[in-house]
């Protein structure tokens, strides 16, 4: 059990860490968690909220756009 807790300690980020490391304001993360906008897990341990580095880095992989080439430079 003693080896969750070491991955969970350093994997776990309170709201304003997960904010600044998402580049968002707070708000922003209480907004989402609130209203479910997104599925950004997070984790309520009585009022204290975390989230884990590993599913922050999973939103931002799963938001991450890779355009497809434009008509022109497909020609070129």
């Amino acid at each position: 059990m003693s080896v969750k807790k070491i991955a969970f300690n350093n994997d776990r980020l309170s709201r304003k860490e997960a904010a600044d490391y998402l580049g968002l304001a707070l708000a922003t993360l209480e907004i989402w968690a609130s209203t479910g906008r997104y599925n950004l897990p997070f984790i309520k341990i009585g009022r204290r909220v975390y989230y884990r580095r590993s599913d922050l880095d999973a939103f931002i992989e799963q938001r991450t756009v890779h355009p497809s080439p434009t008509r022109s430079q497909a020609h070129k």
